[in-house]
């Protein structure tokens, strides 16, 4: 089969295409024949070398759609459209950048669906990394309002549309007025330009702040993201689109505004919608 192998951490031009042998059915395991696979910012970073646990050579790929091939374990049957995502993938193990990818079965999502296979492939993570991030990270409630700092990104967008299913209202920033119109289009109530202030934005419509964060740009923005919410307010940092994720010299008495409360999303497929 075809793979896109990374031997060693390194630039775009390290990612090779290769034949390699198709992985061995085992029980407890899913061999799964890929249709598509989305791009993840964290499979950026796996192939610089930044992420833990990694033995190379790799097949990278935190997620992929398509069929089965093979379930020794009986799981699933031959055929069955499924997704699977996280828990080592493309890490611990080689992931869904192949023409076949071998995935633990308790990873594995059946599914039935008309769609496109183009279309498929980019749902897994940006779904549970969107839905997970509001439901654990945040423990959003109905009524509630929330700023999605990132807004025009596929995670951004994915939180706007499910956030509006839980009858949120929501704020959401770019930095491009060319795209406020997109966001609108998915039921963004309140789209911000980000400017770099965008608390003082927030706190023009909302003077106490908002009741939920979710930074998706990293840790250049976080101090304003959280002077965006309100007392006893959430902010869940999930989203590192800056490439910065390291707070230095961090006092949490200086940093967090009183009452706020920040947390952080890792993902996991069980925080799938149902």
């Amino acid at each position: 089969m075809r793979a896109v192998v990374l031997d060693a951490p390194g630039p775009p031009e390290a990612l090779t295409i290769r034949d390699v042998p198709v992985p061995e059915p085992k029980p407890g395991w899913v061999l799964i024949k890929v249709k598509a696979f989305g791009l993840n910012r964290s499979e950026l970073h796996t192939r610089l070398g930044l992420a833990d646990g990694v033995v190379f050579p790799r097949v990278l790929g935190i997620e992929a759609a398509g069929i089965v091939a093979a379930a020794p374990g009986g799981e699933f049957t031959e055929g069955q459209q499924v997704m699977a995502m996280m828990g080592g993938m493309g890490r611990t193990f080689d992931g869904g950048y192949a023409e076949y990818t071998q995935v633990p079965s308790n990873q594995v999502i059946a599914f039935e669906s008309d769609l496109e296979w183009s279309t498929l492939g980019a749902i897994p993570e940006m779904l549970q990394t969107a839905n997970g991030s509001l439901t654990i990270g945040l423990d959003a409630q109905p009524g509630q309002s929330i700023l999605i700092r990132g807004g025009t990104s596929s995670i951004g967008m994915a939180t706007a549309v499910l956030a509006k299913q839980r009858d949120l209202t929501v704020f959401s920033t770019t930095r491009n007025p060319d795209k406020a119109e997109r966001l609108k289009a998915i039921g963004v109530d309140h789209v911000l330009i980000d400017d770099g202030k965008v608390a003082a934005q927030v706190r023009a419509i909302l003077p106490d702040g908002v009741d939920n964060a979710l930074e998706l740009i990293g840790t250049p923005t976080l101090p304003d993201t959280l002077a965006s919410v309100c007392v006893h307010g959430v902010v869940c940092f999930t989203g590192m689109l800056s490439n910065e994720w390291i707070v230095k010299d961090f006092y949490p008495i200086a940093y967090l505004p009183r009452g706020v409360r920040l947390a952080a999303y890792g993902g996991d497929a069980t925080d799938l919608p149902p």
